[in-house]
């Protein structure tokens, strides 16, 4: 999975989610969801200090930089 091969908000969204399966995989996080709505995605991460949803590219950059910190720590 190429991880920076967005090129518009649908691959951004799909790419965000693959990271949050992977962080899930690894155990960084108990679980994710994503609402989906005709225009756009909403994401949750529960038993998170922020209640509020997070957009695919909030969702993108938390997922990425808690996968990357992991692969960082397991080297």
């Amino acid at each position: 999975m190429n991880t920076s091969g967005f090129h518009d908000e649908y691959s951004l969204a799909e790419t965000a989610e693959e990271l949050g399966k992977k962080a899930l995989k690894l155990g960084l996080i108990p679980s994710f969801l994503v609402r989906h709505f005709p225009d756009s995605r909403q994401y949750y991460i529960p038993n998170e200090q922020e209640s509020e949803p997070l957009t695919p590219e909030q969702a993108y950059l938390r997922f990425k930089k808690l996968v990357e910190q992991s692969s960082s720590v397991n080297i």
